[in-house]
């Protein structure tokens, strides 16, 4: 399977990741786990996520024929990338176990039960993110 491809299909997986995780926890109860999420940490996950899907899909069917700008939006697009990966990694602190007199019990979805859906999403994302750099970096894409 070419490098090209394999980008491709991790770029569809991304989009999904910040589409699920803007549905998973942009409900009125604020989805599973241990803490609640502020809304403004999901806000920057799902922003810069759109933001960076369309400036990667842009940098992606652009090529290597276009001009020097491509470069730019490439750059540009990666660097929103790991503001996505960043992100969601804090999302997932959402899971820590909380101690103490106050602390509540995690809650469950429909989704899943416990972390793993989250964790193999974000830590999906992350070597996803890695991935697009290194394609980047070498030319590949």
């Amino acid at each position: 399977m070419s490098t090209e491809v394999i980008v491709y299909v991790l770029t569809v997986l991304a989009a999904v990741v910040i589409v699920l995780t803007r549905l998973r926890l942009g409900r009125q109860d604020g989805g599973a786990g241990r803490l609640q999420m502020g809304n403004g940490l999901l806000n920057v996950h799902t922003g810069a996520g759109a933001v960076a899907l369309v400036l990667w899909l842009v940098f992606l069917v652009a090529g290597e024929d276009s001009a020097a700008g491509s470069e730019t939006v490439g750059i540009i697009a990666l660097a929103l990338w790991w503001v996505v990966v960043v992100a969601g990694l804090l999302i997932l602190v959402r899971w820590l176990p909380s101690r103490g007199r106050h602390a509540s019990e995690g809650r469950d979805d429909s989704w899943s039960e416990g972390p793993g859906l989250s964790i193999l999403a974000h830590v999906g994302m992350l070597v996803g993110v890695g991935v697009f750099t290194w394609a980047y970096l070498t030319a590949a894409v």
